[in-house]
């Protein structure tokens, strides 16, 4: 390795232009970044039309045209200048920023790098003024209807190597329609027009949130959502969320906003992911639309050049409104929920809190089914007519003793209504038949509805025992089991430092870890539900959680991965022949559990096609 080469230059300040590229450095990393900077100016102006023009990626132009206030011709040469904004003032202004932009660098820095133009007009203006270059250019009258067009050309045309670094006219052009793509998403308030090359690319006018988002996500997305919009305090959180069923093999369709400026938060990402966890699985990402709004005091926009990072002052109530948020949104999905996914798209029930049901006798599934109980409290053929029997626990234990066939949840056998009552009562319908021991095929008032017996039960069971295990845990003090041999291991010092500051954190989950020497973690006590596994890597993920989260959901996590494998075992498994009776019956157990829609695995339990699409098979009415 060659030695760093000694200048011995003494200390000087650099000129004012070597500093505004070095500051340009920061902001524009590439034709996007001259975009989104541009874009954000243009709405901090309250424009309601924009329109974005490109070539050669951005790298030969950038034009943005925008109907906004506009800019004084006095006021141009400080548009131009470093450091000079109209959007704070003071240092309470930069901690409750309420724009998007606030630095005062964007065009000062572009302006470094490429030739850039500024024309703009105000509403009492009787014509447009034009400054071209930078703060010491000459401001001169020019054309132009009210608004701003900032034109920017042959990027990095002074600073060759850093244009070497760019990929190519299509990649670039990419980068530029995904930036305009984000912001044209949060504002559907705004109308954006979209060119490459002369060629209009993408048109948006000013819609609503659903219509904006269907457009730019497409058809998939629009077909397989569901609405958002929760408010705690100071908190709200409103968007669309995507059904678990229309989830991708890339993260590439996860928009959230803060305050309406697109972010990239790894404690928003976990919180919307651990939402997900139950009904996801491992390998796939949800798509989904999201807005938190909340005091710009709150939070901290000024943490990174870019702006797309950003720092909560209550990270972990962020953290836990956003999930508890997802979570009941996603819990709610339900074949009762009529008209929420239009058909033929997955559904679950949010009818109400499914009760955890287990008998004495060491009973088949069969039987279970087969198996008379007491009558319901609601009206006969309601929605949450199903038998609720539930019998308390007295330790973690109770939940996996016996045989797996008495675990599972029995079901009354449930008789079809009168063929005058009305079938939206019950939106899965009465079953028909079993196909190949596999699938139940019943009839609704749409058409056929498919389940598959295995992969629903199993999300009835692992319900059932997450509500008892609830129940049975609620209002007292977590159980914990003491290590008879405390398990120490090697931790560096941020893991300490966590274990130290987050005690009494730790110590209401369950765990009891204290630090030995500065290199050293013992692990006392971990939650009795979690007595046989691996304690050092348990505590590793806690501290983990707690240290970037402010909590944990190892606990959950861990818990619920028991009570899933118990849940699949128990499952009614393929093969097993049911009657109509017992069909039914899952059918109602269906309607009144939630997240119905998928097992634990993520895959969906059942799928409707309606008349038109059976119509559609058999070439009917063509």
């Amino acid at each position: 390795m060659n030695a760093p080469i000694s200048t011995h230059r003494p200390i000087q300040a650099l000129p004012d232009q070597l500093i505004s590229q070095i500051a340009a450095g920061e902001v524009v990393e590439r034709p996007s970044a001259v975009v989104k900077e541009l874009l954000e100016n243009a709405l901090d102006a309250g424009a309601t039309q924009i329109t974005v023009r490109l070539e050669e990626g951005g790298v030969k132009r950038i034009a943005i045209t925008d109907n906004g206030r506009g800019i004084a011709p006095d006021q141009l040469p400080l548009a131009l200048a470093r450091h000079a904004t109209s959007k704070i003032a003071s240092l309470t202004d930069l901690e409750n920023v309420a724009t998007l932009g606030f630095r005062g660098e964007a065009l000062a820095s572009i302006a470094a790098v490429a030739a850039v133009s500024v024309t703009s007009r105000t509403a009492d203006a009787p014509h447009a003024w034009e400054i071209v270059g930078s703060h010491h250019g000459t401001v001169a009258p020019s054309s132009g209807a009210h608004g701003t067009t900032i034109d920017v050309q042959d990027l990095y045309f002074n600073t060759p190597a850093r244009r070497k670094f760019l990929k190519s006219e299509q990649t670039e052009y990419g980068h530029c329609a995904e930036v305009v793509r984000r912001i044209a998403l949060a504002r559907p308030d705004v109308a954006f027009s979209l060119s490459h090359n002369g060629r209009t690319i993408d048109h948006w006018n000013v819609s609503e949130m659903a219509r904006r988002s269907a457009h730019i996500l497409g058809s998939d997305f629009a077909e397989a959502r569901l609405a958002i919009d929760e408010s705690a305090g100071p908190l709200r959180v409103h968007g669309y969320a995507g059904l678990p069923t229309a989830s991708k093999a890339r993260a590439d369709g996860q928009f959230f906003y803060v305050n309406g400026r697109y972010v990239r938060d790894k404690l928003l990402v976990h919180a919307v992911r651990a939402a997900y966890q139950d009904v996801l699985h491992g390998d796939r990402f949800p798509s989904y639309v999201l807005a938190l709004d909340l005091d710009p005091s709150l939070v901290d926009v000024n943490v990174h050049p870019s702006k797309i990072e950003v720092r909560f002052r209550d990270s972990r109530a962020v953290h836990q409104f956003v999930f508890h948020a997802v979570q009941r949104t996603l819990a709610k999905t339900s074949a009762t929920d009529h008209g929420s996914v239009p058909a033929p798209q997955m559904a679950a029930d949010v009818g109400g809190t499914s009760s955890w049901r287990r008998e004495h006798e060491q009973t088949s599934f069969g039987a279970q089914l087969s198996a008379t109980y007491s009558p319901s409290p609601y009206p006969p053929g309601s929605r949450y007519d199903s038998p609720g029997v539930a019998q308390t626990m007295d330790s973690y234990g109770a939940l996996f003793a016996g045989s797996a066939d008495a675990a599972s949840a029995p079901v009354t056998p449930y008789t079809a209504p009168a063929q005058s009552m009305s079938n939206d009562e019950y939106p899965l319908g009465f079953a028909l038949a079993q196909l190949h021991g596999i699938y139940i095929l019943a009839q609704n008032t749409k058409g056929l509805v498919l389940v598959d017996m295995h992969a629903a039960h199993e999300r009835i069971l692992y319900e059932q025992l997450k509500n008892a295990l609830d129940a049975q845990v609620g209002g007292q003090e977590l159980q914990v089991q003491a290590l008879l041999i405390p398990v120490t291991f090697f931790a560096d010092a941020v893991e300490v430092g966590t274990a130290q500051e987050n005690r009494e954190t730790l110590q209401a989950l369950g765990f009891d870890i204290a630090a030995l020497s500065p290199t050293t973690l013992a692990v006392r006590s971990v939650p009795a539900l979690l007595k046989n596994a691996d304690a050092q890597t348990l505590a590793r993920d806690v501290l983990r959680d707690v240290r970037e989260f402010g909590g944990s959901r190892v606990l959950i996590e861990r818990r619920n991965e028991l009570l899933g494998t118990l849940a699949c075992h128990t499952a009614v498994r393929a093969n097993r022949i049911l009657n109509q009776p017992e069909m039914n019956a899952l059918l109602r157990q269906m309607e009144s559990t939630e997240r119905a829609d998928q097992c634990n695995h993520g895959r969906p339990t059942w799928v409707q096609l309606d008349i038109s699409s059976l119509d559609k098979l058999f070439l009917r009415g063509q």
